[in-house]
């Protein structure tokens, strides 16, 4: 059969030529659960060097060899974006992180504030879902899923270059807006946890010299839902969907 269709990530150097072993988890998707075999193609990326269509040249239970032929696709990174947002139940924490990749943030950063319910993630498992969002998506890049930060500390140390635009529930009713032309500059979106921020941080985040209250509209929405609609906006007024 052929395996075109299928994306993989690999962590190796991609290039004309170049030879491609695979783990043994790589090695029983490919060959027990997609059944490919000697001479059958697929895409790989590695998040630096684009997408390549590779070749199977050995194929076995533990392991396995790739042969990349030629590039597919050009490395396309998304805008300097990051995404702050409070975890929430774990499948809606996982729905967030794979349109977060899905929509092109750089960088997903879970944090605690002061309603946050969740005080604990699994990281390694959220990155899984990045890498396997972005095989599915068709993208480059892998985003890079942070440890879980205090909000407080994360804005103590924040880079003095970054706009951040935070979605404030006590706007609801009103258009989202952002002033001037502010693409092409790093910037991060934060979305509240679902009890919303408290007094503390919406005072901070409204005196906070880079941060941009915005609404999301005329309803109050769920955390993922929040997360979805505020990338869209910043994508559509910032990012490169223009």
């Amino acid at each position: 059969m052929t395996g075109d269709k299928i994306r993989l990530y690999l962590e190796h150097p991609l290039g004309e030529g170049q030879t491609l072993p695979l783990s043994q988890p790589q090695a029983h998707y490919l060959f027990g659960v997609m059944r490919l075999g000697p001479g059958d193609g697929l895409r790989v990326f590695n998040g630096r060097d684009g997408e390549w269509r590779a070749v199977v040249v050995e194929a076995g239970k533990r392991g396995g060899l790739l042969k990349a032929d030629k590039q597919t696709a050009p490395q396309r990174d998304p805008p300097d974006l990051w995404l702050l947002f409070a975890p929430i139940k774990k499948a809606r924490t996982d729905f967030i992180v794979e349109k977060a990749t899905e929509m092109g943030a750089a960088r997903i950063v879970p944090v605690q504030t002061d309603f946050t319910n969740s005080e604990r993630i699994r990281q390694d498992r959220l990155q899984a879902h990045a890498l396997e969002a972005a095989e599915q998506c068709g993208g480059t890049f892998v985003p890079e899923v942070a440890t879980l930060t205090r909000l407080d500390r994360l804005l103590a140390d924040w880079p003095e270059d970054r706009h951040l635009m935070f979605c404030d529930e006590a706007l609801v009713g009103a258009a989202p807006t952002l002033p001037g032309d502010l693409g092409g500059v790093p910037w991060a979106v934060l979305i509240g946890p679902e009890g919303g921020f408290s007094e503390a941080e919406r005072t901070r985040l409204r005196t906070h010299p880079l941060a941009h209250a915005i609404s999301l509209g005329p309803r109050i929405l769920r955390a993922d839902t929040a997360a979805v609609a505020a990338l869209t906006f910043w994508q559509l007024r910032c990012g490169d969907w223009g």
